[in-house]
């Protein structure tokens, strides 16, 4: 693996634990193992009304039911911080579980970008069967264990990411010169809306909506349902599907604890997670349609934009960040998997 670059989040664990306290903790302390579970907090930036919450609280209920006392209290809204304040939490324990956008793996270990390459998954079931495969993904999910956290196999796809702004629809590149899009804190995800003909602007996710409000940025790139239920079309009308990448999001897990789990509860524990996966997955794309729907009514402006052209924008950058041996293999192993 490439060497993991690290960063510190200033007073997160502070944060954190006054937040903690306030909303009168998550439970028993994690790391019962045999004896016995805990409630473990799981941070989500995500809103009661996207397909993660709901997943997750289901998950929690059959996990209750499965194991000797595990179960999980989700916090959404970025109530325990942003995603980047949380996989640090996770790190240090303050939180036991979280889940987080697959450009933030990057900053721990640069072979999670080939993930977040454009083109990398050609469509939801591609990227399910690839992250679920451990022969593609075992040893890079084990990878942060030093780091005290586990990525487990699968995620929550995001689905196809577009651009959408307040000014115009896009139809080519050329279409957004000049304007300011809102993008995950990635070195690759700022490169890709340069090569689209638009400016980065990174920030966390629960910033975007004001800062579309404002005018201190134009548009933001994502997929329908975020862009529902963040209410971003409120202020942004112009959806434009470059679908430029089919994102994940990882659920990640403080290493210690996973291992604190009694052998049955952690097999209980992994049949309960990929269960949740596939459930996701189906009521993702359930929810992508009916928020296409609502969006329509709500008066947002879809359009289809000229594919090759931005096709052809982005091709460059999967050559130039495939940085080593390990991340050509994984590259290659995941386009394979589309067979």
């Amino acid at each position: 693996m490439s060497r993991k670059k690290t960063y510190s989040i200033m007073a997160a664990a502070g944060a954190v634990a006054l937040t903690l306290s306030a909303c009168g903790g998550g439970g028993s302390e994690a790391g019962g193992g045999a004896e016995g579970g805990s409630t473990m907090r799981l941070a989500l930036n995500q809103t009661e009304q996207h397909p993660s919450y709901i997943t997750l609280t289901d998950f929690s209920e059959r996990l209750s039911e499965a194991t000797n006392g595990w179960d999980i209290k989700v916090y959404p809204n970025e109530t325990l911080g942003a995603q980047q304040e949380a996989l640090q939490l996770v790190s240090d324990g303050s939180v036991e579980m979280a889940i987080v956008s697959g450009t933030q793996l990057e900053n721990l270990n640069e072979d999670f970008k080939v993930f977040n390459l454009p083109g990398v998954f050609e469509s939801i079931d591609h990227q399910m069967k690839a992250l679920n495969d451990e022969e593609i993904v075992g040893e890079l999910f084990t990878s942060l264990e030093d780091e005290n956290i586990t990525v487990l196999s699968g995620g929550f796809t995001q689905g196809a990411r577009s651009v959408y702004n307040s000014k115009h629809p896009i139809n080519t590149p050329e279409d957004m010169n000049g304007l300011k899009f809102r993008v995950q804190e990635s070195d690759i995800a700022q490169e890709m809306i340069r090569r689209m003909g638009g400016s980065p602007a990174p920030m966390a996710y629960g910033e975007v909506y004001t800062a579309l409000q404002s005018g201190v940025i134009d548009g933001a790139e994502n997929n329908e349902i975020s862009y529902l239920t963040q209410k971003h079309n409120e202020v942004a009308k112009y959806f434009s599907y470059t679908e430029h990448l089919v994102g994940i999001d990882y659920m990640i897990i403080n290493t210690d604890v996973l291992e604190s789990m009694s052998d049955k509860d952690r097999k209980a524990f992994q049949q309960e997670w990929e269960r949740t996966v596939e459930d996701f997955t189906a009521l993702w794309k359930k929810q992508t349609k009916e928020a296409h729907a609502t969006l329509e009514e709500e008066g947002a402006q879809f359009n289809e934009v000229d594919k090759e052209a931005f096709e052809e924008a982005l091709a460059p950058i999967v050559e130039e960040n495939l940085d080593n041996k390990a991340q050509r293999e994984l590259y290659e192993a995941t386009k394979a998997a589309a067979e």
